[in-house]
């Protein structure tokens, strides 16, 4: 009986952090013994260069312009603990839908047979999540992959990226599209950013899989061209990626999630934007503190 691929999809705000938690992600697997794949997704090509000492490598929208046909073997390459990385790419400056990429390049695998035939376990798609566009949605939309969590700081611009990813996963959650595994909070810094990530997903039926804290080890890992795991694999944030590694290898479940509506979502946010200012002006006490 062949072994299940778990295929799962990190979506998130571009800056949010996703790609660093993607590709530490991959690494932390990748030391568990597991084959994995990661697949970028993002037209900048950027998702896969930490787990090759910062190379960036060929993407298949680019080698499709050289030529007319392309194995997908050519637009593989290994990175850390034989990691198999792929860009999709995206088209010429101005020119073309984002998303095409992962279109173009789900297709070739697919045609290709390539998951199969490198027999791994985990493939895991690194996505941007801020632009609503056909492409992008490929993932959810054709139950691609199987598990989505998302990557969210407390920053309100990031969590509604998150929630307009929720109302894309409940779109197609009735016609085979993937589900919600969770949101990996990113960036935690102060007390209320953890407060404020706790009430979106309380509010929204889901739930937080990780905290990750905002660490100089990933800036100083991510200026060697590396993930934390590689550079810096004794300190507390490797230990934190290799923390939500083992819980995602674990997870079976995912849900649909409750998107807030628009109005909803701004009334969400101002009661924050209320509370924040009150404790800054010391009339209450620090969210996470006993009042």
């Amino acid at each position: 009986m062949s072994k299940k691929l778990k295929q799962i999809a990190i979506y998130g705000k571009g800056g949010i952090g996703k790609s660093t938690t993607t590709s530490n992600l991959s690494a932390a697997l990748a030391e568990m013994g597991l084959r994995v794949m990661q697949f970028g997704c993002d037209p900048k090509s950027d998702s896969t260069n930490t787990l090759r000492d910062g190379k960036f490598i060929p993407t298949v929208l680019d080698t499709l312009r050289e030529q007319s046909a392309v194995k997908a073997q050519e637009v593989i390459f290994e990175g850390f603990r034989g990691i198999y990385c792929v860009e999709a790419g995206g088209p010429s400056p101005g020119v073309g839908c984002a998303g095409r990429g992962i279109i173009t390049a789900v297709e070739l695998f697919k045609q290709q047979r390539i998951f199969e035939k490198l027999d791994l376990d985990v493939v895991i798609f690194d996505v941007l999540g801020d632009v609503v566009c056909g492409g992008f949605a490929v993932p959810i939309r054709e139950g691609i992959a199987e598990h989505v969590f998302t990557v969210s700081s407390s920053d309100f611009m990031s969590i509604y990226a998150s929630n307009n990813l929720f109302k894309g996963i409940s779109k197609y959650s009735n016609s085979g599209g993937a589900l919600l595994g969770g949101v990996i909070a990113n960036s935690m810094g102060p007390p209320y950013s953890r407060e404020i990530i706790n009430d979106f997903v309380a509010k929204t039926g889901t739930a937080v899989v990780e905290y990750i804290p905002r660490s100089i080890t990933v800036t100083q890992s991510e200026l060697q061209g590396k993930t934390t795991i590689e550079a810096a694999p004794q300190s507390a944030q490797a230990e934190v990626y290799r923390s939500l590694a083992r819980k995602i290898a674990a997870h079976e479940i995912s849900k649909t999630p409750a998107p807030m509506e628009a109005a909803a979502l701004r009334g969400w946010a101002a009661f924050w934007a209320d509370r924040l200012l009150a404790v800054e002006q010391g009339k209450v006490m620090s969210p996470g503190e006993q009042i």
